[in-house]
């Protein structure tokens, strides 16, 4: 039997995450996963790849797939705060990550941010699919969680 989309993630992002980045945390359901270090209930601030609806990525019907690094604190200013503390070393982070990385307010909150990437109209019946969102949430991983405040 297959395991859903996101519980393949999740096995494959505990699997190729560095251990150097601390203790991994996981939480995957139907929708995404959500990934954090350290503590035992996810933080404000963790990784998430998760399916959207398209249109809070660019106005259209259909879904997406946002894959990257979240803050979600109430008070707008510390996300602000900690998207500005990642953009003095964007010229480390962006070698890893490259132009698809975007930072900005969360698609559909806007009082969140983020650092991350909206995957359009993804196959979701593709048997490669959870490998690469692993890959790419692993990327994410590597690239910003040395650099958080």
């Amino acid at each position: 039997m297959e395991l859903p989309l996101f519980d393949q993630v999740d096995d494959l992002v505990r699997a190729m995450t560095p251990e150097h980045l601390g203790e991994l945390k996981t939480r995957s359901h139907r929708r995404g996963i959500k990934v954090w270090f350290g503590q035992e209930k996810a933080g404000k601030q963790h990784y998430e790849a998760q399916i959207l609806a398209r249109r809070h990525v660019d106005g259209q019907e259909g879904v997406a797939i946002e894959i990257g690094f979240h803050s979600e604190h109430a008070d707008p200013s510390k996300n602000q705060a900690v998207l500005d503390h990642l953009t003095t070393s964007e010229r480390q982070w962006r070698k890893l990550l490259g132009a698809e990385a975007q930072g900005g307010v969360f698609f559909g909150a806007e009082n969140w941010r983020r650092v991350s990437e909206a995957w359009i109209e993804p196959n979701l019946e593709d048997g490669e699919l959870s490998f690469e969102i692993a890959a790419r949430l692993v990327d994410y991983l590597s690239a910003l969680e040395p650099r958080l405040p």
